[in-house]
């Protein structure tokens, strides 16, 4: 492993959420959001939008993209999960085995590190039961066995799928560059081990905002997925499933290091990311961003759902002391 390190300067990022308990700010954090207006301008805007970051599973809506232009072809409930960091519930498990059947394979396939769910009370069934950690429990399964059925479709290697130089993982490349409207100018690895690519929280907005648009082609076959089955690209008691049946139309996906992407119908879109990636204040800002925009007040969204999932309680002995708020 190389020790070069690219480093992205983003100077003086400002605060986007305060940490208040028994009524004292005792801590910040710190970020950059983005909104984009129907026409794919930024409407508005804090922190730093336009350097690269790694979104990390906000991405995988457009690696499953890719995986649909070379020819795969699963149903919708499948395809969401392909798009998924899923909780590790019996539907996400029953799922990927079958993604990895339709190809003619099985999880040992899989090169997903072997993990306990998500979930917690799917975690402690799996521990009840005396089972251990393994490689289709964990969050990203759904989006490598779709890999691995793309590569069979293709005659390509199973093998050696997570290589960067893979041609599935340079057909990834091509689109997300095409999609996000940015050259990738860093391929890391994700936790699971995949290619992760590079793009600003802009780029991230653009990509989203062309799914969500989308009348027809693979683009709307993925967004359609999403909407249709948002309990698999999540969970069952996830705040991203609680977002997508409270704004009609809605496409998202959350990542991990405190990354969220959204897009409406229209073309509207936002993305976010914190700078130190704590994943409790990620619907809180979103929540915020998208109350920001007005869309609270729109036909059809349930404020009061969307307000929801922003509301983060801090405790002490047990009880309500606090919360963090968004700030900006």
């Amino acid at each position: 492993m190389s020790s070069a390190v690219t480093t992205v300067e983003r100077p003086g990022l400002p605060v986007v959420a305060e940490i208040v308990r028994s009524g004292f700010v005792e801590g910040h954090h710190y970020g950059s959001i983005v909104a984009l207006a129907a026409d794919g301008s930024i409407d508005w805007s804090v922190g730093e939008v336009t350097a690269p970051v790694l979104p990390r599973s906000s991405n995988k809506p457009i690696q499953a993209l890719a995986m649909v232009e070379l020819g795969l072809d699963l149903p919708a409930d499948l395809l969401a999960l392909a798009c998924a960091s899923h909780s590790g519930e019996p539907i996400h498990v029953e799922g990927v085995r079958r993604t990895l059947a339709s190809a003619g394979l099985d999880e040992t396939a899989l090169q997903t590190p072997a993990d306990f769910p998500l979930d917690d009370a799917a975690r402690e069934s799996v521990i009840r039961a005396g089972g251990s950690r393994t490689p289709i429990l964990m969050n990203c399964s759904g989006k490598h066995a779709a890999m691995l059925a793309t590569c069979v479709h293709m005659g390509w290697d199973t093998t050696t799928y997570l290589d960067p130089h893979h041609p599935l993982q340079l057909a990834m490349l091509d689109t997300f560059a095409r999609l996000t409207g940015e050259p990738v100018t860093t391929v890391a690895i994700d936790g699971c081990g995949a290619p992760l690519l590079s793009t600003s929280l802009t780029g991230l907005a653009r990509a989203f905002a062309r799914l969500a648009t989308a009348a027809d082609g693979p683009e709307h076959r993925i967004a359609e997925a999403i909407r249709s089955h948002p309990e698999l690209v999540s969970g069952t008691t996830r705040d991203e499933l609680t977002l997508h049946r409270a704004v009609p139309g809605l496409i998202g996906k959350a990542g991990a290091e405190s990354c969220y992407a959204v897009a409406l119908p229209d073309g509207r879109a936002w993305a976010l990311k914190t700078d130190d990636g704590a994943p409790r204040v990620r619907p809180v800002l979103m929540a915020e961003a998208l109350r920001r925009s007005g869309l609270l007040a729109e036909d059809g969204v349930d404020a009061e759902a969307v307000l929801s999932t922003g509301r983060l309680e801090l405790l002490g002995g047990g009880k309500p002391v606090g919360e963090i708020r968004a700030a900006f």
